[in-house]
C-alpha cells in the first residue's frame, strides 16, 4: 500500500478519488478531444475487448507489459482480423442487379432469371453525398454475383452490412440473416454454419432485400471470415477510476504493480490547452516483492484511428522534434472534409504517437509488433520499419518504453495526438481547429509544446479534478458529483473548437447517434451549463454561428435555424423540419445567460436586431404553441405544449432583462410585464390540481417535466410564482420510477439531463438528491455499455437511443445555479 501511495503522489493522482469512487461507468473515456478523436473502453476490464470509437467501431489501442521476459496484456485486445470473401463497396466498388418492384418467387436463387432488372453501383441509398444507386422509400431487391477463388474457411463467418431498414440476405439461396429494423452504419453480424456449406468455388450469389418505410435508405453487405488471433496472458486488473480529466487503471503483472493513466487535459479555463488535441498515457511500475524486476511496456495504436472503415488503405510517417520521436498514420486518399454523417469516423489527417527520451518506435502489422516485443522486448529496427502501408486494421504504430530494473515507483509516458488539418467546412470555407489557426502550426510542434507542458498539466488536472468533485458534492451531494465527473469529458469531446473566418471562437457540437447535425441549437441549450460555468467564451462560441446564419441573410425566417448542417459541413440547415418556438426561446435564454456571466451586455448589443426579431416571433406564437417539434423531437409533434410555452415566456423575459442591461428601461418594463402576464395565463391554462399538464388541452392524467422553468430561478427573472416550481417538484417526487423521473406521462423513458434541470427547481437539498439518486443508479446499473446515453428507460436502465452526446453538459446546471446566484 505504501508503494501505491508513493506512486499516486508521484503522478499527481488523487488517492481520495481512487478510493472513493463507487459509480461503475457505462463506458470508460480514454482519449477524448472531439467527435472524431474519441476512444473508449466499453467494458469494466480493460482487456475484455478492443478499445472503440464512441460509435462502437474498434479503434484499437493495445498495451503489453514485459516483466522479467514474461508478457502480460493490460490494454485492449486486437481488433478482429478478417479475410475478405465478398467485399463491401467501401473496400472494393461493385455493381449489382436490382429492382424496385416486387420480383417473382425464387429471386434469391442462383438459377433465377432476373429479366428486366437494372444494373447499378453499390451502395443503394438516398444519401446524395454518397456515390451509388439512388433508392428512396419502399423496397429494393439486389442480386450480386461474386467469384470466390478460395472459399475454404475455418473461422466464423460474418456479414459486414449497413441496412436501413429491415433486411434479409441470402447466399446461393440460403438465408444468412434477417433483421427487422435498421442499423446506423456498417456493422458485423454473425451468420449460421449453413453459410459455410453454401459457399462455392467460383461464382456465388449474394441476394438482399431491404424495406424502408421512412426516410434514410442504405443497403450494402459483404461476407468475411474471422481469422484466429494468438492469445496473450492478461494482467489482473485491480481497480479502475474515472475523474473529470483522467481514467486510471491498476494491474498486477506478476511481481509488478502497473498503473496506467489516461489524461486528456480538457481544462476549459485554458482555451489553448482544451483545444489542443493531445492526450497523455502514463505507465507506472513498482515492485510488490521488494526485488528489482526488468519492466518494458509496448503500446500500439491501430491505423483505424485515422480511418472510417477497417479496410481503408493507410500509410505511415516517422520523424522527431526535439527530444520527441513520433509516428503518424493516415489514409492514402486524404479526402479532407468530404465524409459527413452520424455513424462515421474521420478518414483524413493523421493520428500521432510520440514518445520522449529513449524509446523505440516502429510501424507494421499489430500482431507482428506484439510478437517481436514478446520475444525480445524490442521492435523491428526503425530503418526497416519506419513506414508501412496497408488496410487500416492491419497497420499499427508501436512504441516500446524501457522502465529498467524497477524497485521503487518508476514511470514513462507517451503522447497521442490527431492533426485533422481542417476541422469544419463553414459555408464553403474550410476552417482550421483553434489549435491550428496559425497555418505555420504543425502537429510535431504541438506535440513538443504538449510535452513541455506535461508536468504542469498533470498537477493542474489532478487539482482541477478534486476541485470539480468537491464543488459538485457541495452543490448536490456525492451522487451528483459522481455524475458530473463522468459527464465532463464526454460533453466537451462532442464538440470541436475552431477559428472562425474573422478569428473568432466557434464551438460546434455534433449530434452523436441522434442525426449527425452540426451546431444544433437545441443540443447547445442543454449542453451550455458546463461551458457557462467554466468558459463563457466557449458558451458564446456555440451561439455565434446561429446569429451569423440569420444576419448574413442565408436564413430568412423570423426564428433561428435548428442547425447549420451535417457534421463536419456547416453549410446550412439540413434537418428536415424547423423547431420555431424551441430555437427562438433557446437563443434568447442562452444569450441572457452569457451576458450575465460576462457582467456586461456587449454580446447582446451586437445582435440586438436579431434578438428583437426572434422575440417578436415568441410574442406572437410562443404562449400557446402550434403543433410542432421541440428538442424532445423523438417523442413526436405536440400542440399546445406547456413546457415549450414556458421556454417562450422565459425567452421574452430574457429579452426584457437584456434591454434593462442595455439601458432601455421602457423596453425592459414592456417585455417583463408581457412575460408575467403570459405566466399568469399559462398557469390558468395548464393547471390540473396538484401539477401542471402536458398540454393546454389537459388530457386526463397528463403531466411533463417543466425543466425549462429552471431559468426563471437561475437568471433571477421572477416571472412565475415560486409555488409553480414547488408544486411541480412535489409531483415529480411522487412519480419517479426506479431509474428516474419519466420525461412525461406518455412513456416511461426519460432524459437524464432534463431530470437534473427539474431537480434544480427544488428548494431544499433533500428533494434535489431524491431526484438525482435514481439517475446515478441508472448510470451504475445500465446494461447498455456505451458512452453515457442521455435517453434511457426508467424501468430497466436500458439505453433507448443516443450516446456520447454533449447534452450531459447539462448536468452542471446545479453548479451553474450557485455561480449565477453570485452575479448581479
Amino acid at each position: 500500500m505504501k508503494k501505491t501511495v508513493a506512486f499516486l503522489l508521484a503522478t499527481g493522482l488523487s488517492l481520495g478519488n481512487l478510493l472513493a469512487q463507487t459509480l461503475r461507468p457505462p463506458a470508460y473515456p480514454l482519449i477524448t478531444h472531439d467527435p472524431y478523436f474519441s476512444v473508449w473502453a466499453f467494458q469494466d476490464t480493460l482487456t475484455a475487448a478492443p478499445t472503440r470509437h464512441w460509435t462502437g467501431a474498434p479503434q484499437a489501442l493495445e498495451g503489453v507489459v514485459r516483466v522479467d521476459g514474461k508478457v502480460y496484456q493490460f490494454l485492449g485486445q486486437a481488433a478482429p482480423q478478417y479475410r475478405t470473401l465478398i467485399p463491401t463497396a467501401p473496400e472494393k466498388p461493385y455493381t449489382a442487379q436490382y429492382t424496385l418492384a416486387a420480383p417473382a418467387a425464387g429471386w434469391e436463387k442462383p438459377a433465377f432469371a432476373a429479366t428486366g432488372w437494372k444494373t447499378g453501383p453499390a451502395p443503394f441509398t438516398d444519401q446524395k453525398d454518397r456515390q451509388g444507386t439512388a433508392w428512396t422509400e419502399g423496397d429494393v431487391w439486389v442480386r450480386r454475383t461474386v467469384t470466390i477463388a478460395n472459399p475454404a474457411t475455418t473461422g466464423k463467418l460474418r456479414l459486414y452490412m449497413w441496412h436501413d431498414d429491415a433486411v434479409e440476405v441470402y447466399l446461393n439461396g440460403v438465408l444468412l440473416l434477417r433483421q427487422p429494423d435498421w442499423n446506423n452504419g456498417y456493422e458485423y453480424f454473425d451468420v449460421p454454419e449453413t453459410a459455410r456449406q453454401a459457399l462455392r468455388k467460383g461464382e456465388n450469389l449474394l441476394a438482399m432485400h431491404c424495406n424502408s418505410p421512412r426516410g434514410g435508405e442504405y443497403l450494402d453487405a459483404g461476407l468475411y471470415e474471422v481469422l484466429p488471433l494468438p492469445a496473450t496472458p492478461t494482467a489482473r486488473q485491480t481497480s479502475a477510476t474515472v475523474t473529470a480529466t483522467q481514467t486510471t487503471y491498476q494491474f498486477a503483472a506478476g511481481p509488478v504493480q502497473l498503473t496506467v493513466n489516461f489524461l486528456s487535459p480538457l481544462l476549459l479555463e485554458e482555451l489553448e490547452t482544451v483545444a489542443r488535441p493531445v492526450s497523455y498515457l502514463t505507465f507506472g511500475a513498482a515492485s510488490t516483492d521488494g526485488r528489482a524486476h526488468l519492466v518494458q511496456v509496448l503500446l500500439t495504436e491501430s491505423g483505424s484511428l485515422a480511418a472510417n472503415t477497417p479496410y481503408q488503405p493507410v500509410t505511415t510517417q516517422a520523424g522527431s522534434t526535439g527530444n520527441l520521436s513520433w509516428l503518424a498514420v493516415g489514409t492514402t486518399e486524404q479526402a479532407v472534409l468530404v465524409r459527413a454523417g452520424d455513424n462515421v469516423r474521420i478518414d483524413w489527417g493523421q493520428a500521432y504517437l510520440a514518445a520522449p527520451g529513449p524509446a523505440r518506435l516502429a510501424t507494421g502489422a499489430p500482431g507482428l509488433l506484439k510478437a517481436a516485443f514478446a520475444k525480445t522486448g524490442a521492435l523491428p529496427a526503425p530503418a526497416k520499419a519506419a513506414s508501412a502501408s496497408g488496410p487500416a486494421q492491419q497497420t499499427a504504430l508501436g512504441a516500446v518504453l524501457d522502465l529498467g530494473a524497477v524497485t521503487t515507483p518508476t514511470e514513462r509516458h507517451v503522447l497521442l495526438g490527431y492533426d485533422d488539418q481542417y476541422s469544419v467546412q463553414y459555408f464553403g470555407q474550410n476552417l482550421r481547429g483553434w489549435w491550428r489557426r496559425d497555418p505555420a502550426t504543425t502537429m510535431p510542434k504541438t506535440l513538443a509544446a504538449a510535452e513541455a507542458d506535461y508536468a504542469r498539466l498533470r498537477q493542474r488536472c489532478a487539482a482541477f479534478d478534486q476541485q470539480l468533485y468537491a464543488e459538485a458534492q457541495a452543490a448536490g451531494g456525492k451522487e451528483y458529483a459522481d455524475l458530473c465527473q463522468l459527464a465532463y469529458r464526454q460533453a466537451i469531446a462532442a464538440h470541436k473548437i475552431v477559428a472562425g473566418p474573422r478569428g473568432e471562437v466557434l464551438m460546434f457540437s455534433k449530434e452523436n447517434f441522434s442525426n449527425g447535425s452540426i451546431g444544433t441549437v437545441d443540443v447547445t441549450y442543454p449542453s451550455a451549463p458546463l461551458f457557462l460555468r467554466y468558459n463563457n467564451e466557449l458558451a458564446k462560441g456555440m451561439l455565434r454561428f446561429i446569429f451569423e446564419y440569420s444576419e448574413s441573410g442565408r436564413w430568412k425566417k423570423d426564428f433561428p435555424a435548428h442547425d447549420v448542417g451535417t457534421y463536419p459541413r456547416a453549410n446550412g440547415q439540413t434537418y428536415g423540419e424547423d423547431m420555431p418556438v424551441e430555437e427562438a426561446g433557446n437563443m434568447l435564454i442562452l444569450t441572457a445567460a452569457a451576458v450575465k456571466m460576462d457582467g456586461k451586455p456587449d454580446f447582446a448589443r451586437k445582435h440586438w436586431p436579431t434578438l428583437t426579431k426572434w422575440v417578436g416571433f415568441l410574442k406572437r406564437d410562443g404562449l400557446d404553441p402550434a403543433n410542432q417539434l421541440s428538442t424532445d423531437d423523438f417523442a413526436g409533434h405536440l400542440a399546445r405544449n406547456a413546457n415549450l410555452s414556458v421556454k417562450a415566456i422565459l425567452g421574452i423575459a430574457c429579452y426584457g432583462q437584456l434591454a434593462r442591461q442595455l439601458g432601455d428601461q421602457k423596453t425592459a418594463d414592456e417585455y417583463t410585464a408581457l412575460a408575467r402576464d403570459y405566466a399568469q395565463r399559462w398557469m390558468a391554462m395548464a393547471a390540473t390540481g396538484d401539477h401542471y399538464a402536458l398540454t393546454f388541452d389537459k388530457p386526463a392524467g397528463s403531466w411533463s417535466q417543466k425543466y425549462n422553468l429552471v431559468w426563471d430561478k437561475l437568471l433571477g427573472l421572477d416571472i412565475f410564482p415560486k409555488e409553480v416550481a414547488r408544486q411541480e417538484v412535489a409531483f415529480y417526487l411522487k412519480n419517479q420510477q426506479r431509474y428516474g423521473l419519466p420525461l412525461d406521462s406518455r412513456k416511461t423513458y426519460t432524459k437524464s439531463d432534463w431530470i437534473i434541470w427539474s431537480a434544480t427547481l427544488a428548494d431544499n437539498p433533500a428533494d434535489f438528491q431524491a431526484l438525482i439518486k435514481p439517475v446515478w443508479q441508472f448510470a451504475n446499473d445500465s446494461p447498455t455499455r456505451v458512452p453515457l446515453t442521455d435517453w434511457h428507460e426508467t424501468t430497466d436502465a436500458k439505453q433507448v437511443g443516443f450516446q456520447a452526446r454533449s447534452v450531459v453538459g447539462g448536468y452542471f446546471i446545479k453548479m451553474l445555479d450557485k455561480q449565477l446566484a453570485s452575479k448581479p
